[in-house]
């Protein structure tokens, strides 16, 4: 069998039911049996473009793009069953080892399964519109029209405005988000059964290391999945951005992701600040890596020797 085509005239109607038919709530389909959960047909084709287009490698099960495309309809349907019924369990997360630049250590990725990245793509679009008119405007990481040139931006001009620069960086923040806390903020914002159940299975979901060893979860959140870069927006939103704007209404700052830049008007201000945003992450679960630093711009300085 060929490949089919996910894009182009065929949508979510080739999904299964008859001219594209959904069950609403309370709606029985043609089998019977009642959906607990009603999630539209279009919100799972939708997701599988999005995987689709990002590529990416197999998961546990070695199944490609390619290979779940040969029988993309009966893969999306059976998966739209899972989920609106509320037996979809996710299977483990792949455990990849990728090198950080400069020979410093690796770096932790966890790769789902092509059908899981769908699922989860699907469920981030329906928590996202949610949480995302309440982001700070100063993070940058992963979210819509937003991107770290726009981040590098508005840091340099404010740099221009303050000499001090707090450059910050979040130890294995992926690896140790407290699920509690996580779970508490999507909780505020979402009270969608199914968004909960799925998030909470995807952060307790075990890790698959390349030996076939598999490891339980208590905190984190892959790096890799598509739902943890929401998800991983929506702690800090929290322990760090709504924080600071409350502690600190006057100092400004570049969060992209658990990296951070905060500008300081002092010397003094900068240390202060380190101590209570380490205290404030320790307070959450995490802490700051070792070489976090202060950095003296003197940006205004510097232009008065610049040749005319």
């Amino acid at each position: 069998m060929k490949p089919r085509n996910g894009g182009g005239a065929k949508g979510p109607h080739h999904l299964g039911l008859p001219d594209g038919q959904l069950p609403s709530n309370g709606q029985e389909e043609p089998s019977g049996r009642p959906r607990p959960f009603s999630i539209p047909k279009a919100v799972v084709w939708e997701a599988w473009k999005k995987v689709r287009a990002n590529r990416g490698a197999a998961g546990v099960d070695g199944q490609s793009i390619s290979e779940f495309e040969v029988n993309l309809k009966g893969n999306l349907y059976k998966l739209w069953v899972r989920l609106c019924s509320g037996s979809y369990i996710p299977p483990a997360v792949l455990e990849v080892q990728i090198p950080k630049p400069g020979g410093e250590g690796s770096r932790r990725l966890g790769v789902p399964t092509v059908s899981d990245r769908v699922a989860q793509c699907a469920i981030a679009s329906i928590l996202e519109p949610l949480v995302e008119p309440y982001f700070h405007p100063d993070s940058f990481g992963y979210r819509p029209g937003r991107s770290a040139l726009d981040a590098v931006g508005v840091c340099r001009r404010r740099c221009w405005k303050t000499d001090w620069l707090l450059d910050l960086d979040i130890h294995s923040f992926f690896d140790t988000i407290d699920h509690e806390l996580l779970l508490r903020a999507v909780r505020h914002h979402c009270d969608e059964p199914h968004v909960l159940l799925y998030v909470e299975r995807w952060l307790k979901a075990p890790v698959q290391q390349r030996n076939g060893v598999l490891a339980e979860r208590d905190q984190g959140s892959p790096q890799g999945s598509s739902i943890s870069p929401l998800l991983a927006n929506l702690f800090l939103h929290y322990a760090l951005d709504a924080w600071i704007a409350r502690e600190f209404p006057g100092v400004r700052f570049e969060r992209y992701c658990d990296d951070m830049v905060i500008h300081c008007v002092s010397e003094n201000e900068a240390r202060m600040l380190r101590v209570r945003i380490a205290e404030r992450l320790g307070a959450c679960g995490l802490q700051l890596k070792g070489y976090n630093r202060m950095l003296w711009t003197a940006l205004r300085r510097k232009a008065a020797y610049l040749p005319g």
